[in-house]
């Protein structure tokens, strides 16, 4: 599985979303707890668009290989 920017970055986002979520329930502030939690839902997202291009990205690897093992075993026929 590779990983890819996307991953990583909506990861970090995601954290830092529910960090700053959790640090405006600790100090009251509706307005931290509402921007956390859009932070973190973007980074979800941005995450999960990530693992999707990677398992796409993976997958076309896969398809390629096995058309060079089915070119292979043609040519020997």
């Amino acid at each position: 599985m590779s990983i890819n920017k996307d991953q990583v970055e909506g990861r970090v986002k995601e954290a830092a979303g529910k960090v700053q979520e959790q640090a405006g329930k600790m100090t009251g502030s509706t307005k931290q707890q509402v921007q956390g939690g859009i932070k973190e839902a973007t980074g979800k997202a941005q995450a999960t668009y990530g693992d999707v291009k990677s398992d796409v990205h993976d997958a076309n690897k896969e398809a390629e290989k096995a058309d060079r093992e089915a070119s292979k075993q043609q040519q020997h026929r």
